[in-house]
């Protein structure tokens, strides 16, 4: 069919075509009605069908008819004639993600977490309706135009409704993204698409997928092999991107991440990506915020104002219009400082509260001398409360800080009543104070730098992001 001239449709105008799959060759397409409508049509050659061929389509026809997602390309209509079915569908003007991806090498992490987050959407919709997918990659990922990418998740055709029991033996999928089950041992299950996302994340951010061979031999021998997936070091990932890329990409599915881990993970952060609902979010957290400021609560409010800026960031990469862009971020600057005068005002009562303490902690190390695994987590919240003070790392002070308060809340379920215990346990409380506060501080610089510089020149460069 590749050098046939299209095939004629009564509705339509076909013209281009845009790829050809096993079966199917996709054309471009107007209407010749409802002022010339773009559209893709799929071109199934009904001699071109085997059994199989004919149960895919079947299943591609049933899920795409009842599926209405923003991320998922939407199947219009259908029709078929003596020689073809059509299937008539969302035209997607930015090609496919594979395209998008080499044509840039790689993409910075702020652009595949956007794209990740719209893909986790679309899988999570069918998740909840019990759909697996199970041929995900880059090729089948479509994007909705090249200025304003959005992603759209296309071709059903090995999708099945698969309850999370169920197991299939027929080989699916394209081997460089396929679960490594699928072809050791052909019994898999739903979770095969969680290896699939963690391969397609991988080749955003490193450029080719993590079983990138120059044969199919060489191929093999990698899905083959017990080695587990090493990242490389560059470029520089966040802590959580990296956690996500290992959970997902776990030989062994009992191990892999399940898919309420994926979708609850810190680097997905499905709550906070941009949609139509950021900037509601936000007006009603800034809302409160200015409430509690009113009535001189300091650490309420800004509290309030840091969680109102995780929404504010993605509402300003949601809106595509220049003089609304443009007036939100003037307000949320006007956010910004006013979270950093709060922020002056509670680190000067907190510094107050942690002098306080200072002798609450001496006194303890004092009487924990019988016990070492006690005297070792209070210094660790010494050195937690020394790191913050110099303000060089606040991501360090926080971990330290977590790893005290862990060990710490061991030793209080484990310590007698007494007056130990009473100073443990407002130890304990003051610490966690402390903890709290300096991520709120991190969440406000991380939205400060958001708010004022916007998107990252890559990212702009990449993509202005729907």
């Amino acid at each position: 069919m590749a050098g046939w001239a299209p095939p004629q449709l009564e509705d339509f105008i076909l013209t281009e075509r845009l790829g050809s799959g096993t079966y199917a060759t996709v054309f471009k397409a107007y209407r010749k009605k409802n002022a010339r409508e773009v559209v893709a049509i799929k071109c199934v050659s009904k001699k071109n069908l085997n059994k199989a061929s004919v149960e895919n389509l079947l299943t591609e026809i049933e899920i795409l008819k009842t599926v209405r997602h923003p991320h998922i390309v939407e199947l219009k209509d259908f029709q078929w004639d003596k020689e073809y079915i059509y299937l008539i569908m969302e035209f997607c003007a930015g090609g496919d993600l594979s395209r998008f991806i080499h044509a840039r090498r790689i993409l910075p992490e702020k652009v595949a977490r956007i794209f990740l987050q719209q893909l986790a959407c679309a899988l999570k919709f069918l998740h909840d309706k019990n759909i697996s997918h199970l041929d995900l990659k880059p090729q089948n990922i479509l994007l909705s135009s090249l200025d304003k990418p959005h992603l759209k998740l296309a071709d059903f055709g090995f999708a099945q409704h698969m309850s999370p029991r169920d197991e299939k033996h027929v080989l699916r999928g394209s081997p460089l993204y396929m679960a490594p089950e699928m072809v050791c041992s052909r019994q898999y299950d739903a979770r095969v698409d969680l290896w699939s996302v963690g391969v397609i994340l991988y080749e955003t951010l490193f450029g080719q997928p993590p079983f990138a061979s120059k044969s199919f031999l060489e191929l093999e021998e990698k899905i083959r092999s017990n080695q587990p997936i090493e990242l490389p070091s560059r470029p520089r990932l966040s802590l959580e991107c990296r956690d996500l890329l290992q959970g997902l990409l776990k030989r062994d599915p009992k191990q892999r991440l399940s898919f309420q881990a994926f979708f609850t993970h810190p680097f997905v952060d499905m709550e906070h990506m941009p949609s139509a609902r950021s900037l509601d979010k936000a007006t009603s957290l800034v809302s409160e915020a200015v409430k509690k400021d009113q009535e001189g609560e300091a650490a309420a409010a800004l509290s309030l104002y840091s969680s109102a800026l995780e929404y504010f960031v993605p509402a300003l990469q949601y809106e595509t219009e220049a003089h609304r862009k443009e007036a939100l971020r003037s307000k949320v600057n006007e956010y910004v400082s006013r979270a950093e005068q709060l922020k002056a005002l509670v680190a000067s009562s907190n510094r107050a509260l942690l002098e306080q303490g200072c002798p609450a902690r001496e006194i303890l190390k004092e009487m924990s001398k019988d016990k070492p695994r006690l005297h070792a987590a209070l210094e660790v919240a010494s050195i937690a409360v020394a790191k913050e003070e110099e303000g060089r790392d606040d991501h360090e002070a926080l971990a330290l800080y977590q790893q005290s308060l862990g060990e710490l809340l061991l030793m209080l379920a484990a310590e007698p009543a007494g007056r130990r215990r009473e100073l443990l346990h407002a130890e304990i409380q003051t610490l966690m104070g402390r903890a709290e506060y300096l991520k709120e501080q991190i969440k406000i610089k991380e939205s400060q730098w958001e708010a004022r510089e916007g998107m990252s020149e890559s990212v702009k460069s990449s993509c202005t992001l729907q």
